[in-house]
């Protein structure tokens, strides 16, 4: 991948824009995405209705909209707040949460995918099916392997247009022409109920920040939790005592460590 910012240099700018970023998430994930993005250094705000979602897209600097629990009122507040964003030049990030468990997921995902997102973040099993294959995915939970869905996120970001990132042991992010492997994390992450949706989360502050470079900005994303998730591990006992050690790194996290352990390679 040619950088012309480093990970580093991209977390000081989200930091120093404080980006407002609405985040149409589920019930599970609003607590710890809020806390995520806060220890982070953005800003997050919970506004789904459609009464207002779209109007508070025009104002916010990112959108990220997750289907974890999806319902026709969230749905219709995604779609409203999506057009919004796409109008006003804002970056989007969509995460399909199990969207081939069922025909009203993969119905409401095939109406978000129309309205362009900035960047699709999923696990591999969820790119895969986006992108029309056959995945081994149980509910929420990936059943494939990163290296699996890499074929996947290529074609997915060709057809779309998006920004693609496929989240595991192993991250993948390209747009279809360039693609990046971010290593990292530790295996305590999967055992946190919503870590995945609140990456999300901060996929869009950093794309915010950058909205010119938005696979630089998701690679950057991908590895402050990566690099973060690793440090928090040193000290922790199981996934209770992880949490809180995992968002005090993201808060503490500096430049020069995010960019002296950060390990990404172009793919």
């Amino acid at each position: 991948m040619q950088t012309t910012q480093t990970p580093g240099q991209l977390l000081t700018a989200m930091r120093a824009k404080n980006p407002l970023v609405q985040n149409i998430t589920n019930f599970v994930a609003m607590n710890i995405a809020a806390n995520v993005m806060l220890a982070a250094g953005a800003s997050p705000a919970m506004v789904h209705t459609k009464e207002e979602a779209g109007e508070f897209a025009r104002i916010a600097s990112a959108l990220t909209i997750n289907i974890g629990t999806l319902s026709p009122d969230f749905l219709a507040g995604m779609k409203e707040a999506a057009k919004a964003a796409d109008e006003a030049g804002r970056p989007w990030v969509l995460d399909p949460v199990a969207h081939f468990a069922t025909a009203y997921r993969r119905a409401a995902v095939a109406e978000l995918m129309k309205l362009k997102p900035t960047i699709v973040r999923g696990n591999a099993s969820e790119i895969i099916a986006l992108a029309g294959s056959q995945s081994s995915g149980h509910g929420v939970d990936s059943g494939d392997p990163t290296e699996a869905a890499e074929g996947s996120a290529i074609t997915l970001a060709r057809q779309s247009g998006s920004i693609v990132a496929v989240t595991g042991e192993v991250d993948f992010v390209t747009d279809g022409q360039h693609s990046v492997r971010i290593m990292g994390g530790s295996a305590l992450m999967p055992r946190i109920t919503a870590l995945g949706c609140s990456l999300t989360c901060l996929v869009g502050a950093f794309a915010a920040a950058n909205p010119e470079g938005p696979l630089e900005a998701t690679a950057a994303a991908l590895a402050m939790f990566a690099v973060a998730g690793e440090e928090a591990a040193i000290g922790a006992a199981g996934p209770g005592s992880f949490l809180p050690l995992f968002l005090d790194r993201l808060a503490t996290l500096s430049t020069e460590t995010l960019d002296a352990k950060v390990r990404i390679v172009s793919a």
